[in-house]
């Protein structure tokens, strides 16, 4: 009987045991859905301080095993994490609020398409309102600088106005447009740069749009994402979303004031020696003689020490002329918006502000209106209709810059201390100047002037009509219309036009487009399909007209082309057309796989007959591999998504008309003679056809991208990253060629070329610090681009573009001139018998404008009702020609100028091989470099501080107590701080001549650019 007792007994003990566990565990059941009741799959459930977990089904339930009075974790991507007590509960309802940072965020793509960033299979970045708001700038521009991985945008000076630069992963054409294509609400618009008469820049057109009403910018960047655009989207895209209504019925009212102060930022200038020359006394030669400027004129400051220098017994006055003539500029923008819905289904929003800007150099200004108003309605209960309408009057005044003649930050720049610039006239009523060939800078104010007015228009009007619940056709019409009218006036008694000049030019801009999109989507158990079809049809016109006055009667402003002697007028027009057929599948299976097809077919009224229409497409695939993770790991991992894509896109970068030669009158083409034959003969006007040779066989160049990325989000979406690599080429590039002069033309054009850029681009986010009030987020951009010319056409090495060129082998952009003579062997300088370096007479190359790198980080901190933003913006590598110091070694004027003292130049005597050891005076040696390129070549790497905020909102608490429904306050810094260790100028980051391609790389008496405090008040009524 002993065995069967002990069996009983062991029986009731493990009986006991799994009753007591089993009282201990219970299964709990459960559903995961959004805020809005939508069950959410593939959610993580775990047991708090357990290993235990499990993920929720495809309609969102969920059971498990837990102790008793357990508390579940739930995660999901895109959401927050939410911590749940299981309690007597067996059944529990776990809704789950959407993750601000998550990345499947909605965004939007081309054709405006709206997608989730999950489910893309390229590389896309946005930049929210708030981010462009902060950085308080004009120009929308300006404000995205350094923000986006891949994206290069770069400003030309610091006039109010001036023009800015984006190129979206390097450049894709030699000599055609490189840069990205600007969208807005879907419809392209223009930006080029207009407004520029003489030297310096205009402005780029997207000036004219208000930062405040954006609601966001999406940055697409590889040919996989642009496609569907049509040949300007191969150079990239931006895409600009406006603000909408808000749902509440009760209008929202926000009205703010921005107050900023500007100072310049300026190359350093020498200031202790006076203006003079060498000057030959009684047959002899001496140095350091000083010139007053009126009896004595020179262009140069290599006068006595102003210290000790004395005229008449009396010490001359030393003049700071930088900070005597540039001003404190003051910025002030004012703006009111409404915002509502007067219906279901219904918004508006309506904004007006007004940006007046009095730049740092005395009259010049950017004054600008804008008025813009979007409305939504449900014209029936399946159109849906969306107008909207943006307004804008801009009015510039510039002063000409750069080295030219009439320029006066070239003569400030160079105008000796010791010369008083007061009285601007002599009693004569010429000019009075300290030296011949260059206006008074103070008298150019009063004098010259170029006045910019502008008048734009952007209707949009988009139709949207769900057939059904998976299929709607949308229709959008959009213009981009503007009237420029520039007045360039030049006074009599100008060193450069001494008889005066007035141009008076109308430029007239008429873009009109038109989308049908049809767009049909369908979820087959676990496959989701979005197939899209459309049509665009796109049609630009351009017109030209130009008055030209030479020889002015009456003086004091008197600014009508009437006025000159001689007058003549010239009128341009240009119509180009654009058809298009786009269609695109995307396949996305179980949120794990995703397959994106694009198709587009072009036809482009500039191309030749036989290549008019082309096709070209993309095919692109990402994988979400963090849907297969389990439970544990997926806690750290929330997303995980790796991509790749290829795809062809013609870019149409041929000029209206360049597949025939056309004629120009002969007044503009051949001093109004031909043969000795004077026209207008007999009252008939001549023609001469144009020696630049039409080519009729001009076809678009084509964009080849292979593109793979990779990207993440751990720990709760606060740790997330970004990484693409793509290899870009292009095919049958533009380029100018030399023809025979034997044919009777100098040049044509034609399709040879081929580019190569390779680029890496990283952007990481990060949220280090959630405690409490306390919050932290940081976002950290960084771009590495490789370009090469690879061919251009045939033994052609070498294509000019502006002030750099293209060569073979070379990346676009190359510096090329006169170089310092060196010892081959060692790569020393050669030294003449006089002991100066000197010039080697071959030209070579000096350097590459391109940067080795860019990158930008941005931190964002918050306690509470405060909040603390900076930028920095880094580039390293890349040159530019300082042609301040290349003009400034000749005269005297730059800070290294002070050392005046004898010196021995290194390197290797021509006389014997030696080392040099002739010494020569600081004057000689500082002219002798200036007429080589290479000494003033510079490497622009910098970083800035671009941006420092600091903000205050009124909490609730105490905002109930007003009549105010919020309120905040934000002061602001651009550009504290600028560190770039080998440039010796003001601002490495300025082209002087705006932002085409010719104009790139050269830093040339511009407009300083300007650091400033802004302090910006906002109140919600």
């Amino acid at each position: 009987m002993q065995p069967k007792l002990l069996g009983i007994i062991a029986f009731t003990a493990t009986l006991f045991f799994h009753t007591s566990t089993w009282a201990q565990n219970k299964l709990v059941r459960g559903k995961i859905q959004d805020e809005n009741g939508s069950p959410l799959s593939k959610a993580s459930i775990m047991v708090k301080g357990s290993k235990a977990g499990i993920s929720s089904g495809d309609d969102g339930s969920f059971e498990i095993n837990v102790p008793a009075n357990a508390t579940l974790v739930i995660t999901a991507i895109g959401y927050n994490k939410s911590e749940v007590k299981t309690g007597a509960q067996d059944f529990l309802t776990i809704p789950l609020s959407p993750d601000g940072r998550a990345l499947n965020e909605v965004v939007v793509t081309a054709l405006g398409v709206k997608r989730e960033k999950r489910n893309l299979t390229f590389s896309s970045q946005e930049i929210k309102s708030d981010e462009l708001v902060r950085a308080k700038e004009s120009n929308v521009l300006n404000a995205m600088t350094g923000k986006v991985a891949g994206v290069q945008i770069t400003s030309s000076t610091g006039a109010p106005g001036s023009s800015s630069r984006i190129v979206i992963r390097g450049v894709t054409s030699i000599i055609g447009n490189n840069e990205a294509l600007i969208v807005v609400d879907g419809i392209p618009i223009n930006n080029a740069e207009t407004g520029a008469v003489n030297n310096g820049p205009g402005s780029n057109r997207l000036l004219d749009i208000d930062p405040a009403i954006i609601e966001s910018v999406n940055v697409l960047k590889g040919a996989a994402a642009t496609a569907l655009y049509g040949s300007a989207g191969a150079r990239g895209v931006v895409m600009i979303t406006t603000k909408t209504g808000s749902g509440s019925k009760k209008p929202a009212i926000t009205v703010s004031q921005d107050l900023s102060f500007e100072s310049g930022i300026f190359a350093k200038v020498q200031n202790k020696y006076a203006q003079g020359d060498r000057k030959d006394i009684g047959g002899v030669i001496y140095d350091n003689q000083y010139y007053d400027g009126d009896v004595d004129k020179a262009s140069s400051s290599w006068g006595p020490l102003m210290d000790t220098l004395r005229v008449n017994g009396q010490p001359v006055q030393k003049r700071n002329q930088l900070k005597d003539f540039f001003q404190t500029g003051v910025t002030s923008t004012s703006a009111i918006s409404f915002s509502g819905s007067n219906s279901p289904g219904s918004s508006y929003f309506a904004s007006y502000s007004y940006l007046d800007q009095k730049g740092i150099v005395p009259t010049s200004y950017l004054k600008r209106h804008a008025v813009f108003t979007k409305f939504t309605t449900k014209l029936t209960d399946k159109i849906t209709g969306t107008f909207q309408f943006n307004y804008a009057n801009n009015r510039t005044n510039r002063v000409p810059e750069g080295y030219n003649l009439e320029s006066p930050i070239w003569t400030i720049y160079a105008a000796p201390i010791s010369w008083n610039p007061f009285p601007t006239v002599n009693a004569d009523g010429t000019q009075r100047v300290y030296r011949f060939g260059r206006n008074n800078p103070y008298w150019v104010l009063d004098n010259i002037y170029t006045h910019g007015t502008v008048n734009r228009f952007l209707p949009v009007i988009t139709l949207n009509y769900g057939i059904t619940d998976w299929l709607n056709i949308t229709g959008r019409m959009g213009a981009d219309m503007y009237t420029e009218q520039v007045k360039y006036y030049e006074a009599r008694g100008s060193v450069a036009n001494p008889n005066g000049v007035i141009v008076d030019r109308t430029n007239t801009f008429r873009q009109y487009n038109n989308d049908v999109i049809v767009d049909a989507h369908k979820q087959f158990n676990k496959f989701n399909i979005q197939l899209l079809l459309g049509s665009n049809v796109l049609s630009t016109y351009t017109q030209n007209v130009e008055g030209r006055g030479v020889g002015l009667s009456v003086t004091g402003g008197y600014d009508n082309v009437a006025n000159a002697s001689t007058q003549t007028y010239s009128e341009k027009h240009y119509l180009v057309r654009k058809t298009g057929f786009y269609s695109q599948a995307n396949l996305d299976y179980n949120h794990i796989l995703n397959l994106a097809l694009t198709g587009r077919y072009d036809g482009s009224s500039v191309l030749a007959k036989s290549d008019a229409f082309y096709p070209y497409g993309s095919a692109a695939a990402g994988f979400v591999f963090s849907e297969l993770l389990g439970p544990k790991l997926s806690s750290i991992i929330n997303f995980g998504k790796v991509r790749v894509s290829y795809a062809s896109v013609g870019n149409d970068n041929v000029d209206a008309y360049s597949l025939t030669t056309p004629y120009l009158n002969v007044s503009s083409a051949n001093n109004n003679t031909i043969a000795g034959i004077s026209f207008p003969f007999q009252e008939q006007n001549g023609f001469l056809l144009k020696d630049v040779l039409g080519n009729p066989y001009l076809k678009n160049e084509l964009v080849r991208e292979f593109e793979t990325g990779i990207e993440i989000k751990a720990w709760n979406n606060r740790i997330g990253a970004e990484v693409s690599w793509f290899d870009k080429k292009v095919h049958d590039g533009l380029i100018p060629v030399t023809i025979s002069p034997a044919t009777g033309y100098n040049q044509t054009t034609i399709n040879t070329a081929r580019l190569q850029t390779k680029g890496i681009e990283v952007l990481l986010n990060a949220n280090p610090v959630r405690a409490g009030k306390f919050n932290w987020d940081f976002t950290f951009s960084f771009t590495k681009l490789n370009n090469k010319v690879l061919a251009l056409h045939d033994d052609l090495t070498q294509v000019n573009v502006g002030f750099t060129y293209a060569f073979v082998g070379q990346p676009y952009g190359v510096k090329f001139g006169t170089r310092y003579a060196r010892d081959p062997k060692t790569g020393q300088l050669l030294i003449n018998a006089s002991g100066l370096p000197f010039a080697d007479p071959q030209q070579g190359i000096l350097g590459n404008i391109s940067p080795d790198w860019l990158a930008g980080l941005t931190n964002n901190l918050s306690y509470g009702p405060f909040s603390l933003s900076f930028f920095f913006d880094m580039k390293k590598g890349g040159v530019t020609e300082n042609n301040v110091d290349g003009y400034g070694y000749f005269y005297g004027t730059p800070k290294v100028t002070e050392n005046r003292g004898m010196r021995t130049v290194q390197g290797i005597s021509t006389v014997d091989g030696k080392a040099n050891t002739v010494p020569v005076k600081g004057q000689d040696y500082w002219r002798q470099v200036s007429g080589i390129v290479e000494s003033v070549i510079q490497d622009a790497t910098y970083i800035k501080l671009r941006n420092v905020s600091i903000g205050y909102v009124l909490p609730g608490k105490l905002v109930q107590k007003t009549p105010l429904k919020s309120a905040s306050l934000t002061l602001t810094g651009r550009n504290l701080w600028i560190h770039s260790p080998h440039f010796t100028g003001g601002d490495p980051e300025t082209n002087s001549f705006g932002s085409s391609n010719g104009s790139l790389g050269i830093y040339s008496f511009s407009t300083p650019t300007a650091r400033s405090v802004n302090i910006s008040l906002k109140i919600g009524l």
